[in-house]
């Protein structure tokens, strides 16, 4: 287990067997001794899972009411059970007909738009995709240092603000997502459009995506 954020552990385990998901899919998961399972979506991509033979979960360490010791305590060494996958979010079928491809994300809903974002350039290394992600504060992007490196190979697209930490320095945008930000990412109606993140904000991005012209059936949402 590695630190992405201040409050967020990227766990990377060993499989014991072949695990075959797709891009956006989800499992449940929790030590082998305990009896608490919750559902995690899968933060690698599938491509990448089946060559190293592992299965990477982005987990919040925040949170220590459960009953039952979860994965914020996990060690080298410890025995995870893992159940799935399951979930109907992800990518159309590869290769997509749409050029243009959006992710959003808000806090852990980065996961599985990662997962999703190295299936496409795995498969489809000719689209330059973009995001918009959005975090509390400047420390709190996960895999920024990754997301940094694809855009300077050209390969991604990056927008990211953030919601507090007023009196950070940090100089790039701030507050939540609205429909300038959305309108400014949009290339075409056409664009095949991944939303993940609060409730609050997959909602009000799925309604700034119709205002601006985005087919319902173009848009793949998922809040937690």
């Amino acid at each position: 287990m590695v630190r992405a954020t201040p409050r967020t552990r990227l766990l990377t385990f060993g499989l014991e067997q072949p695990f075959t998901f797709t891009a956006g899919q989800a499992v449940y998961a929790g030590l082998s001794e305990g009896n608490v399972r919750r559902p995690y979506s899968i933060a690698s991509p599938p491509a990448a899972s089946r060559i190293s033979q592992t299965l990477q979960l982005l987990v919040q360490i925040d949170d220590h009411s459960a009953p039952d010791p979860h994965l914020e305590r996990v060690e080298i060494g410890t025995a995870v059970r893992v159940d799935g996958p399951f979930g109907s979010f992800g990518l159309p079928p590869l290769p997509i007909e749409e050029h243009e491809v959006l992710f959003v994300a808000g806090g852990t809903g980065i996961a599985p738009l990662r997962s999703m974002l190295g299936e496409l350039l795995n498969h489809q290394p000719d689209i330059v995709p973009t995001l918009l992600y959005s975090a509390r504060t400047p420390q709190e992007f996960a895999f920024f240092d990754e997301f940094t490196a694809l855009v300077n190979a050209g390969q991604l697209t990056l927008t990211l603000t953030v919601t507090r930490d007023p009196g950070s320095a940090w100089i790039g945008g701030r507050g939540r997502f609205d429909a300038t930000h959305v309108r400014a990412a949009l290339k075409t109606p056409a664009t095949r459009c991944l939303v993940c993140g609060p409730p609050s904000l997959v909602t009000s991005t799925i309604t700034h995506l119709k205002d601006a012209g985005v087919a319902e059936e173009r848009i793949g949402w998922e809040a937690f």
